[in-house]
């Protein structure tokens, strides 16, 4: 078993989340996919667009018919017809011959290019003329440009955004095989802890944890389980243990994971059938107490109770290790825009340790951004209220000069 005090870097931790297998797959309906990752690849079915489309209103031509044309000296075309929209054209466009063509129409056999409107001049009943020259496939989407049947449209592990579904939409593919949504039992210990709908004696806290890490959870497109505070009995906690992996993917505790006399989650933890204990203790600040466990390919996190710590370990560690079972690359890191920034004020840090700092961001004078350390004591949940993002101090470093440039992960 790990030793609480031989501590992991980052890096380290990482690579024992990746030994876990990813989730199993289902099919959802196109509608159902938004923000879901696919867990195989999609290949296009047919042609797209499955005949030769116009690209704007104007009249469909042989490109030939129109060399030499210009403003002085128009070629005159005949129109023969006008292509319906949602119709295929049943005629041939012949030398000498246009027909009328909407935006996204097909365009009729013998026409190969399309004059915009813009540059055309009715006359008469039945004809056109026609002011610019055009080259072959002018204005024109050829038949599988867009896509081709058989070619590869969307990887295995991409994120359906509304663009990808809307091209699947265009090829008729109704349903997809998406990652399983992570299940995760979100568990509070303590004899400390109550629910938030109570009034806190002495020495007593809310559970705020249980609350924000679901949020969290929702937010890297897991689904979070609740279970009542656990009080700090092996026994209770134990029960809640096994009920959480029995109805879950991940369990995630809060509380109990320190360097105190007796760490309770660690014991309960460790003492379950089939446990190895891969990490109890990251260097890192806040949350250095984090655990990980793995049971027969289901992970066990003990997050620190201190809120403000397990937010920050569920930003670091655990919201992208439910993205990584969702196909995602554990690499891609916490769930936030990154964006660079000038830093307001030296940040200090203890070499040994990889500090992760609270921002509060503000727009520069010159267009970018600049970063304000929110400080404040460990325990005020309203620095993470009051940030927009987080800085990270590099382990082997002292600290980061004011003026210099740093990258913030939003959060």
């Amino acid at each position: 078993m790990a030793e609480f005090l031989h501590v992991i870097t980052t890096d380290q931790f990482t690579e024992r989340l990746s030994r876990f297998p990813r989730l199993s797959s289902e099919r959802v309906s196109l509608d159902d996919s938004w923000h879901r990752n696919l867990a195989e690849d999609v290949v296009a079915p047919e042609d797209l667009p499955v005949r030769a489309r116009s690209t704007v209103d104007g009249y469909a031509v042989r490109a030939e018919d129109t060399f030499g044309a210009s403003d002085a000296i128009p070629a005159l075309l005949e129109v023969v017809a006008a292509v319906e929209m949602g119709a295929m054209p049943d005629f041939v466009i012949r030398a000498g011959q246009a027909a009328q063509i909407p935006t996204g129409g097909f365009l009729p056999e013998g026409a190969d290019a399309v004059v915009m409107v813009e540059y055309t001049n009715p006359v008469g009943g039945h004809g056109v003329e026609i002011m610019r020259p055009l080259a072959a496939r002018t204005n024109v989407l050829e038949k599988g440009e867009d896509v081709r049947t058989g070619e590869g449209v969307v990887s295995v592990g991409r994120t359906l955004r509304p663009y990808e579904i809307g091209l699947l939409a265009a090829l008729g593919i109704k349903d997809v095989a998406v990652y399983r949504r992570p299940r995760v039992a979100i568990i509070s210990t303590g004899d400390e802890v109550v629910a938030i709908e109570r009034t806190p004696q002495p020495g007593q806290i809310r559970d705020a944890n249980a609350h924000s890490i679901a949020a969290l959870v929702r937010a890297a497109g897991g689904k979070a389980i609740g279970f009542d505070i656990v009080p700090d009995s092996a026994g209770k906690l134990r029960a809640a243990l096994d009920d959480g992996l029995a109805q879950a993917d991940i369990v995630a505790l809060s509380g109990g994971s320190s360097v105190g006399t007796r760490d309770l989650v660690l014991e309960v933890v460790a003492g379950l059938p089939g446990v190895e204990v891969l990490a109890h203790g990251v260097a890192i600040r806040p949350g250095k107490p984090t655990l990980l466990a793995d049971r027969k390919g289901m992970a066990i996190f003990g997050l620190p109770g201190h809120p403000v710590s397990a937010l920050i370990v569920a930003q670091v560690f655990l919201i992208p290790f439910l993205k990584y079972l969702q196909g995602d690359d554990l690499k891609k890191g916490p769930l936030g825009r990154r964006l660079k920034a000038v830093l307001s004020t030296s940040i200090h840090s203890s070499v040994g340790l990889e500090e992760f700092v609270r921002v509060r961001l503000e727009d520069a004078a010159d267009g970018g951004y600049c970063a304000h350390p929110v400080f404040g004591k460990s325990g005020m949940l309203s620095t993470m209220v009051r940030a927009d993002g987080i800085v990270v101090v590099p382990m082997r470093v002292e600290g980061i000069a004011k003026g210099e440039i740093v990258e913030v992960v939003e959060i």
